[in-house]
């Protein structure tokens, strides 16, 4: 009778073993899926956050543009200078949110490297392409060498002789060559600008391409 007691017993505490095992792994596993689900909300919301952000940059060179053209027309340079370094602040504050948020990637908490290369990317696409936008409006601003406007201060005037330009010079072989390879510089220097922002803004689509199916596939989840 004892014995089978003792078997009873330790029947009754392997049950209650297994039972509290199996307790701890329902817990841990409950742990996990929550755990999971705020990984997948936080992902989500930085990737919201990025393309709000790029949102904000897209805005911005709106407003750059239309700067620049009214700038062209009027040639007013304090107002043009204005627009420059609001815009400038604008970048700045776009690119040290990415930052933010590229480190929150990297986040035990979050461990999504792979989205945090992906927003390092874009970071240095767009860097490329402000730089490549402001060497085009230096060029616009500067004009086609053969097309710039002359300077007549230097020029004398008398009422004898009228204006006497000094700008008035036999033309030449030499020079007419100098003029055009000038022109072949600045034509391929805009060429180039060009290209390269074009380049970019490819790569910049292609990036946010990705971000909007890694956003979808969350939400799927």
């Amino acid at each position: 009778m004892e014995d089978f007691e003792k078997k009873v017993s330790i029947s009754d505490n392997n049950n209650n073993n297994n039972n509290n095992n199996n307790d701890d792994y329902d817990i841990k596993e409950s742990m996990d899926g929550v755990r999971e689900e705020i990984n997948k909300k936080k992902a989500l919301d930085l990737l919201r956050q990025f393309l709000a952000v790029q949102q904000r940059r897209a805005l911005a060179y709106a407003h750059l543009k239309r700067g620049f053209e009214a700038y062209l027309v009027s040639g007013i340079e304090s107002a043009y200078q204005q627009l420059c370094s609001s815009i400038t602040v604008e970048f700045n504050d776009c690119s040290k949110q990415v930052i933010e948020i590229e480190s929150s990637f990297k986040s035990p908490d979050c461990c999504r490297d792979d989205l945090a290369d992906l927003l390092r990317s874009v970071q240095g696409q767009e860097k490329q392409k402000l730089q490549l936008t402001a060497t085009i409006q230096v060029l616009k601003k500067a004009g086609r060498p053969s097309e710039r406007p002359v300077s007549h201060d230097q020029c004398s005037f008398s009422g004898a002789m009228g204006h006497k330009c000094v700008h008035i010079h036999k033309i030449t072989e030499a020079s007419g060559t100098e003029d055009a390879e000038a022109d072949a510089e600045y034509d391929n220097a805009m060429k180039e600008a060009i290209k390269g922002i074009q380049d970019a803004v490819i790569a910049i689509n292609e990036n946010l391409e990705e971000v909007r199916y890694e956003i979808a596939a969350l939400e799927t989840q």
